[in-house]
């Protein structure tokens, strides 16, 4: 078969149709995912950008690919902790966790009541947690992965995976039942 410029428009044409595709089906739950390592939604899209991009020039790979969805998501995961490994976003939390301790002294009432909602405690809670508990979460949880699937997708052993996931769950309840006892949120 000979090689034509047509071949190339409907390659490209493909490549552009299926990342529209991955990044509908994918994109939220991804960013997600990064967000619940980085704990900031902008870093947490620069990662899923990126993860697109490594998509985009892996796609001659792609039909040797078994399981798409672990694939996409370790590679979510590889990038966010890359991230929290590097310098830069050491020196991003600090100043970003110091910008908060200023602002919190001067609340608004509405800011105040905004704090104490539930579902901030529990997100709090849950970004307090140390991420070997909170990634296994976020797969059993939000992903509707098996302990099998966590287990494969994060190399570690099934019995490792159910024992995060049971101390996560211990460690969320625990913070919970604190701040309930003392009226407020315990940092």
């Amino acid at each position: 078969m000979a090689y034509s410029t047509e071949d190339d428009n409907f390659v490209e044409n493909n490549i552009d149709d299926w990342l529209d595709l991955i990044m509908q089906e994918y994109g939220e739950r991804l960013t997600k995912l990064a967000f619940n390592y980085l704990k900031d939604w902008g870093l947490a899209q620069d990662v899923v950008q990126d993860v697109f991009i490594t998509c985009y020039n892996q796609y001659h790979k792609v039909s040797k690919i078994v399981y798409f969805k672990p694939w996409i998501f370790r590679i979510t995961i590889n990038r966010s902790k890359d991230l929290l490994k590097s310098t830069f976003i050491k020196r991003y939390i600090f100043n970003n966790n110091l910008l908060k301790q200023f602002s919190h002294k001067e609340l608004s009432p509405e800011m105040k009541l905004m704090l104490n909602n539930e579902k901030e405690k529990l997100s709090q809670t849950f970004l307090s947690l140390p991420i070997k508990y909170r990634e296994v979460i976020i797969l059993f949880y939000y992903e509707d992965m098996s302990i099998s699937e966590i287990a494969e997708l994060l190399a570690l052993n099934e019995n490792t995976v159910k024992t995060r996931l049971n101390r996560g769950r211990k460690l969320v309840k625990n913070s919970l039942e604190r701040s309930e006892l003392y009226g407020r949120t315990v940092e």
